[in-house]
């Protein structure tokens, strides 16, 4: 296998079933690495979130998100981000609902001391296994980024990658 591409997301978010003044506590976790001929490169990312959930549908938060990327016969490089984030949740029934996180802030690479921002929209299912506590499904979302190096060309993406993605995750709310 030429390419080998291992995605583990451990999508923590917020309870669609929750009550009104429940506090958000998640994040995700993630590892990839990717093989081409001889040459190598891994990264691991942590995104911790905290939320607050004002009414049945409306949660505002922070989320962050620290990255450590290596490559073979390349500096490695740090990445972090941090930002704010709000979702609206529509409950289908007492088991499943739908939510839509949308969330903007700020990004910075050690590399060449890059910085920019991003903005991002991502609908998703919720599946309520017990009191609160579920299974989110993702399959991708819209989001936009740029980011400015010193001496480097600046970078800005568009991506639009609804079906090529896949997040599979466990949430719980917490009451006050």
């Amino acid at each position: 296998m030429k390419k080998l591409l291992l995605c583990i997301a451990l999508v923590v978010s917020g309870i669609t079933t929750a009550q009104k003044g429940t506090i958000l506590v998640g994040g995700n976790v993630g590892f990839e690495s990717e093989k081409i001929g001889d040459s190598k490169a891994e990264s691991f990312d942590f995104s911790p979130r905290f939320g607050y959930q004002f009414s049945e549908n409306w949660t505002v938060g922070v989320d962050a998100s620290v990255a450590n990327i290596k490559k073979d016969n390349a500096e490695n490089s740090n990445n972090q981000k941090i930002g704010a984030f709000v979702r609206y949740t529509r409950p289908l029934n007492e088991t499943f609902a739908v939510f839509a996180d949308i969330g903007s802030g700020y990004q910075q690479k050690s590399l060449n001391d890059a910085k920019g921002m991003y903005a991002y929209i991502t609908p998703a299912l919720f599946i309520n296994m017990n009191k609160g506590f579920g299974l989110n499904f993702s399959i991708g979302g819209l989001s936009y980024d740029n980011i400015d190096g010193k001496n480097d060309l600046r970078e800005e993406r568009i991506k639009f990658n609804f079906g090529k993605t896949l997040n599979i995750g466990i949430s719980k709310n917490f009451s006050l």
